[in-house]
């Protein structure tokens, strides 16, 4: 990469930061300082990319052994509160899931789920590569 090359990328990362900061301080939870906003942007990259990841593990589990639509449920809340259309697609999910009046699932259907998955993860690890 050239020097000037170089220095447009800096440049162009500084505006794209800066724009970030300024809109984390118009939409964010209103952030005192510029290092709050910045940290609060790095907690929004992070809680987006975990749900992200959650998602995807609940959406491979729907045909794969696990508690699916219970992952899909957690990577969607994740999501919720940074992604827009998360919350909407949430409570459809949330409909779909076994639950009480309240709307609230079971403990022992969480802790059921995330067992027979545990257990099958770690048959199908065994299988794969220790046996």
């Amino acid at each position: 990469m050239t020097e000037s090359s170089h220095q447009s990328a800096r440049e162009r990362f500084e505006k794209f930061e800066q724009a970030a900061v300024e809109a984390e301080f118009e939409t964010g939870r209103h952030e005192e300082t510029e290092s709050e906003a910045k940290r609060h942007i790095l907690i929004r990259i992070g809680r987006v990319t975990l749900g992200g990841i959650v998602l995807v593990a609940g959406l491979l589990m729907l045909p794969l052994p696990g508690p699916g639509l219970v992952t899909i449920a957690a990577g969607l809340a994740l999501l919720a509160s940074d992604v827009p259309y998360a919350r909407k697609l949430l409570e459809n999910v949330r409909k779909r899931l076994p639950a009480d009046s309240e709307g609230n699932v079971s403990r022992p259907v969480v802790i059921g789920g995330l067992a027979v998955s545990v257990i099958t993860v770690s048959f199908t690890i065994w299988w794969t590569f220790l046996r």
